[in-house]
């Protein structure tokens, strides 16, 4: 397994910025949140235990409780300072603390992209589900702050002519479902929706960011302190090139939301090859053999 985050940094970012509990900083978490608990208020079932897996502030949490649609709801963090949104497990952003077949609910809101092991983790959750339980993610993914890397990359190169990773990498929505099929999830279903946040500047968004604890975490990132230049430099670049009319510039938020089912005979199955009971040109109303009587 390619260790790609520095796990206990990432762990140290989000707990330091739940810590400050900045309330606007929260944006995108609410609005994950709200999204997943409305994807959970129509499905025709009541979950009768469920957890959330570092959900950071316990909103998604909370408003999956007010859907009417769970029993009692677990949550799962990477130390006692989340403890004051409610008491909680303690376990690493790669692990899944639940015994195999506990809960019939999983909600993974904007944790996933920091996991190494995420195909691991996948299996994990899907065997924690009891069968017909329910997983409902929210994972940034690939168009996620492209504007601020593509900006970053630019200015270190102008600058020092090389150029190291200052902005995490983030999954397409197409791998997302191919992991949740390979991870022996039952009807995947991923979409992505796209929000645009605008700032004055660079420096209210990298503000923003640390805020939310979404600080570079990668194991290669570069440890040479940049300079005042390199971040004036950079928001000059942003301004240029991403800004509206009104002078402020934008930055793209992309989130997954992934749904998954643990197995159950109940679900509806694909039928094996070979056993459609009408033939093709039946269903089209041809007769066998369409060709004019010449054979052309």
């Amino acid at each position: 397994m390619e260790v790609i985050f520095d796990q206990a940094l990432a762990a140290k970012r989000r707990e330091r910025a739940f810590r400050r509990g900045d309330p606007g900083a929260a944006f995108l978490l609410d609005i994950a949140a709200r999204e997943l608990a409305e994807r959970l208020s129509v499905v025709e079932r009541h979950f009768d235990a469920a957890a959330e897996l570092h959900g950071g502030t316990g909103i998604a949490a909370q408003l999956a409780l007010e859907t009417g649609k769970v029993g009692t709801i677990s949550r799962i963090e990477t130390s006692a300072a989340f403890a004051a949104a409610g008491e909680i497990t303690i376990a690493p952003l790669d692990d899944v603390p639940l015994a195999p077949a506990s809960v019939n609910l999983v909600l993974s809101p904007l944790s996933l992209h920091l996991v190494n092991d995420t195909p691991g983790a996948l299996v994990r959750i899907r065997r924690a589900l009891t069968p017909d339980g329910l997983f409902l993610a929210a994972i940034p993914g690939a168009g996620t702050l492209s504007e601020l890397r593509e900006i970053l990359l630019t200015a270190e190169a102008e600058i020092s002519g090389g150029a190291s990773p200052r902005v995490i990498p983030f999954a397409d929505v197409r791998d997302v479902g191919a992991l949740l099929q390979r991870a022996g999830f039952a009807l995947p279903v991923v979409d992505v929706e796209s929000y645009i946040v605008r700032y004055e500047s660079l420096f209210p968004l990298m503000r923003d960011l640390r805020a939310m604890g979404m600080a570079n975490p990668l194991v290669g990132r570069s440890r040479i302190p940049v300079n005042r230049a390199f971040f004036f430099r950079a928001a000059e670049l942003y301004a240029e090139r991403y800004s509206d009319s009104d002078g402020r510039i934008r930055a793209t938020f992309s989130i997954i939301y992934a749904s998954g089912w643990a197995p159950h005979e109940s679900q509806q199955q694909p039928l094996k090859p070979g056993s459609a009971k009408m033939r093709l040109a039946d269903a089209l109303k041809m007769p066998p053999d369409h060709r004019g009587s010449d054979g052309r």
